[in-house]
């Protein structure tokens, strides 16, 4: 198969990028949408046309459903041995690793994402690939001893077919965290990558049929939310949506669900994650942590360190560190292997950061560094930090989604528990501290459904990823995602000579 792109190209622009899949993924062919309609996806480091897509509508999402609900119901894929799945699960793992480069190269332009960061990930999801392929074949339910006479085991069948809503910041990672571990299930699924990042889904899709995939199993559907996404989450043959994005559309996932068929629902939401900096921590490797935490993929990821308390022992020190290196990271194209911060995803997302920048200043809170665009082109922001942040102001409130951090300064452990806490959300938390009582206390008392002592943006195929409160139910990653993908059967029958013959 030809190169997506030319690798050996240090600064690649739209044209020198082909872009080979653009149609529908269904039942195992790619597929011009029954309306013929398509869409732009746009390169935002320029606000240029890379591609033209399919775009998928109601009735696209229906012929999809078909395949998926076909492939389920009477196909081989729940059907065969873990073994067998994880055989094939594998194999798909070994064509992302030979295709690292060009698949890098899609998120890149698609998102803004630092291309060197991409070639990493990659492998990282393959191997994400491999660690769901080896659990296919260890999915057991358990012998039940009954109080009365009777012989009782639990069935773990896959939960039917599945509809995945992707979101556009992590768009490799995410797709693969939730495919993953349901196909290891046994479910068959129709996946709508974000209208922002269509392009790796679709490749991975041509991967998935070269691995043997069976027609059916995996359908990717690209196209908007308010369209396409509204249709899985009201579709009556859908079993189960896994959504991850923002709380508000997390909302509107749940009541299509309840209003159609009464689906399950798994929702990865957003995120106001505090950073909490005691008075010993090493106020150098601390500074490395909090500015990782919030411009880490340009703020993009639910589980930024948007909000850092300092304790007041080392909170001035701290502060004109953090400028220091605030002012030095290096934003621009993400090709350049110098540049530690690419643009932003799309127009509406750098409006909508330059907007929550205003709001910091009109409600008082200090400026201390960015706060601008980069540039006469393209989506690119200044890392910006604010101080002198109040609790209830907008930008320590909501979700920015951006290189935005609101800098507090704090007294005692009780006083920052309580601060940490005044959030609807309840996705993650990093606590710096060299005393293990104190990150004991903390870790404990925080509502999240990750804490990082020492360490931020810490991720592994083996450990639970989800949250607390208005950041959603269900995790991500580790044994307990395969587990939202199935379901627990109970089989009861009397014991021989039992009085109930």
């Amino acid at each position: 198969m030809a190169s997506l792109f030319n690798c050996h190209a240090s600064n690649p622009d739209a044209a020198s990028i082909k872009i080979k899949f653009t149609q529908l993924f269904i039942n195992g062919q790619f597929v011009d949408s029954v309306s013929g309609g398509r869409f732009e996806t746009i390169d935002p480091r320029t606000g240029e046309v890379i591609g033209s897509i399919a775009e998928a509508t109601k009735a696209d999402v229906d012929v999809a459903v078909k395949a998926a609900r076909q492939a389920f119901d009477f196909g081989p894929w729940p059907r065969f041995p873990g073994s067998e799945r994880g055989r094939i699960l594998m194999e798909w793992a070994d064509l992302i690793d030979q295709h690292a480069e060009e698949l890098a190269a899609l998120d890149a332009i698609d998102a803004g994402k630092l291309y060197e960061w991409c070639k990493i990930e990659i492998p990282s999801v393959a191997n994400m690939l491999r660690y769901y392929a080896g659990a296919a074949d260890k999915i057991h339910g358990e012998v039940l001893k009954m109080s009365r006479e009777f012989h009782a085991y639990t069935l773990l069948e896959p939960v039917g077919v599945v509809g995945h809503i992707i979101p556009w910041n992590f768009p490799s990672t995410m797709f693969f965290s939730k495919v993953s571990p349901s196909l290891a299930a046994g479910c068959t699924m129709v996946v709508k990558p974000a209208e922002q990042t269509p392009l790796s889904a679709l490749f991975y899709a041509h991967l998935a049929k070269l691995a043997g995939i069976p027609d059916g199993v995996l359908n990717v559907v690209p196209g908007f939310g308010p369209i396409a996404g509204a249709a899985i989450t009201s579709h009556m043959d859908i079993d189960k949506v896994s959504f991850t994005g923002s709380t508000q559309v997390g909302r509107e996932v749940m009541q299509a669900a309840a209003r159609s068929n009464l689906k399950q629902v798994s929702l990865e939401l957003g995120g106001k994650s505090p950073v909490i900096i005691f008075d010993d921590a090493d106020v150098d490797k601390a500074v490395e942590l909090a500015l990782v935490g919030i411009l880490f993929n340009k703020g993009e990821i639910c589980a930024a360190g948007s909000r850092v308390f300092v304790q007041e022992g080392i909170y001035d020190e701290f502060e004109k560190k953090l400028v220091e290196k605030a002012k030095a990271w290096v934003v621009g194209d993400p090709f350049d292997p110098k540049v530690q911060q690419g643009p932003q995803v799309d127009k509406k997302q750098f409006e909508k950061i330059l907007s929550y920048i205003e709001h910091g200043k009109r409600e008082g809170a200090t400026l201390l560094t960015g706060g601008k665009a980069v540039g006469n082109q393209g989506y690119y922001l200044e890392p910006t930090v604010f101080t002198n942040v109040k609790e209830d102001m907008l930008i320590a409130q909501d979700e920015i989604f951006g290189p935005v951090m609101a800098l507090m300064k704090f007294k005692t452990i009780e006083e920052v528990i309580k601060s940490a806490n005044n959030t609807k959300y309840g996705l993650a938390a990093g606590i710096v501290t060299k005393d293990i009582d104190i990150a004991n206390t903390v870790s404990r008392s925080i509502r999240a459904g990750i804490i990082w002592i020492n360490c931020y943006l810490a991720f592994g195929n083996d450990v639970p990823f989800g949250g607390y409160k208005m950041s959603g139910f269900g995790k991500d990653c580790g044994m307990e995602a395969i587990h939202k993908y199935l379901q627990v059967k109970s089989v009861v029958t009397p014991i021989y000579n039992s009085p109930w013959l």
